[in-house]
């Protein structure tokens, strides 16, 4: 055989020689590390890409003068309370203030009909 097949061969038997090491460097501490910094990375990317998304559909959901009427079709009489209650907050807020202190109270805040008397007053 040739100095050069020999090289060659020996070069090919070294080649499928190759064994990785059983343990990393550092141990399984190393290894636990390795997992916890990449699960870490993965977790903060999947944040940031939600958050990112959530932030443009927020900007685009902004409640335009349209929908702050409470005359729509198919609204519920809670639904057109809040919308009204929107509205007077926007156009008089003393006003808001004084119908909606009891507001968070069980069967509280103004019925539907004083909310549309107050708004159709100040329009």
């Amino acid at each position: 055989m040739s100095e050069k097949a020999l090289s060659e061969a020996t070069m090919l038997a070294s080649l499928r020689d190759i064994h990785l090491p059983a343990e990393a460097a550092g141990g399984v501490s190393a290894e636990y590390a390795a997992v916890v910094g990449i699960a870490a990375l993965a977790s903060v990317s999947c944040v940031a890409i939600l958050r990112f998304l959530s932030i443009k559909t927020a900007a685009n959901m902004q409640i335009g003068p349209y929908d702050q009427t409470a005359e729509r079709p198919g609204w519920s009489v809670d639904r057109r309370r809040v919308a009204l209650l929107h509205r007077l907050r926007v156009e008089n807020p003393k006003r808001y203030e004084e119908l909606t202190g009891g507001l968070y109270q069980p069967g509280g805040g103004p019925d539907l009909k004083t909310l549309q008397e107050e708004v159709a007053g100040r329009v």
